[in-house]
């Protein structure tokens, strides 16, 4: 029970060392992009070496060319021989962003590292930084403006006269995390985590700064998840998100669940339910195959803004491939992962 208390004072420490005030990320399998969270998941994976994995989302389909976002990622684990009770993690995301068509497209690539030091047998300690370079696009040519109104329509042969000054601007973008994982049991198993993105404060204007300087504000992630092994056929996951940036905060918690088709977990079916809130109902589908994992999902949306999506908020889908350098079995530095 002293141990116990030890995790959970841990666990409380790291929600408090980063007291939150955006969200620019918005996958709703956000537990499937974990370097996208935390730069501090970078090479968490105490049961393998490396993880590749990709994300797909559309939002907002059935109102026009709305959103549609996508990744890429991979990491994993370095010198694993050169420390005792701690291995480091490094990572890299490739991430776009397409509003309207090809209107307004961002392009993010993001480093990261992270070292994992295993304490007191069944507590894992990780902490991590990371830096990118954004690239954001207009396409002025598909806009169209007030001044370009000659009262009957939008002439677009009328100059817009916007104080445009870039049409593509550039700019970097530092990030730190910090997270805890505590092994319980067999059967329990509890992680907390919290990351800072955007510190250096970056400006995003395609206008002179004499004209508009238009500050990113820094983000703050907060999750806590816990992996509960119900008897050999379930694992529930519990979880919670939280990200906050200036006066924008998004909540999304549900759980997903594993349930285990052949016996040993090599096959397993996925399922779960969301609610991000004031905005969607969120369930999950999925389906794993040994180390390969695919998920599904859809927004439901529950806001006023369903009046004119018809509830039709997002689809998106993940797929994960995790592995063993070498193939072969995985020395353990901690306690595994709850698993089948």
């Amino acid at each position: 029970m002293k141990g116990f208390v030890k995790h959970i004072i841990i666990l409380f420490s790291v929600f408090i060392c980063l007291n939150a005030s955006a969200q620019d990320l918005h996958f709703s399998q956000y537990f499937n992009a974990p370097l996208l969270v935390n730069p501090a998941n970078t090479g968490f994976m105490p049961d393998y070496d490396y993880r590749v994995g990709g994300n797909y989302r559309n939002q907002w389909a059935n109102v026009g060319n709305a959103y549609k976002t996508m990744s890429f990622w991979a990491d994993g684990q370095l010198f694993n021989n050169r420390f005792d009770n701690g291995w480091v993690g490094i990572g890299g995301v490739l991430l776009k962003d397409e509003a309207g068509g090809g209107t307004l497209t961002a392009n993010r690539a993001f480093v990261s590292a992270a070292y994992h030091q295993v304490i007191n047998d069944n507590g894992l300690l990780s902490i991590g930084a990371g830096f990118g370079l954004i690239n954001k696009r207009i396409d002025v040519s598909k806009l169209t403006f007030d001044g370009q109104w000659n009262g009957k329509f939008f002439d677009i042969t009328v100059p817009n006269n916007e104080p445009f000054n870039y049409t593509s601007v550039y700019y970097t973008d530092l990030q730190i995390g910090l997270n805890y994982a505590a092994f319980i049991s067999d059967n329990l198993y509890i992680n907390a985590g919290a990351a800072a993105y955007h510190l250096n404060r970056p400006s995003e204007s395609f206008f002179a700064a004499s004209v508009a300087k238009a500050i990113v504000e820094p983000r703050l992630n907060f999750f806590l998840n816990a992996q509960i092994k119900l008897g050999n056929l379930w694992i529930v996951n519990p979880n919670i998100y939280v990200s906050s940036m200036s006066t924008s905060l998004e909540t999304v918690l549900g759980f997903n669940a594993n349930r285990n088709l052949s016996g040993d977990g090599n096959s397993q079916l996925i399922l779960g339910l969301y609610y991000r809130n004031k905005d969607a109902v969120i369930p999950v589908i999925g389906y794993q195959l040994s180390d390969y994992k695919i998920t599904f999902n859809y927004d439901a949306t529950i806001s006023s803004l369903g009046t004119y999506n018809a509830t039709q908020g997002a689809y998106e889908v993940s797929l994960i491939k995790s592995g063993v350098w070498g193939g072969g079995d995985k020395s353990i530095k901690c306690p595994r992962m709850v698993r089948f």
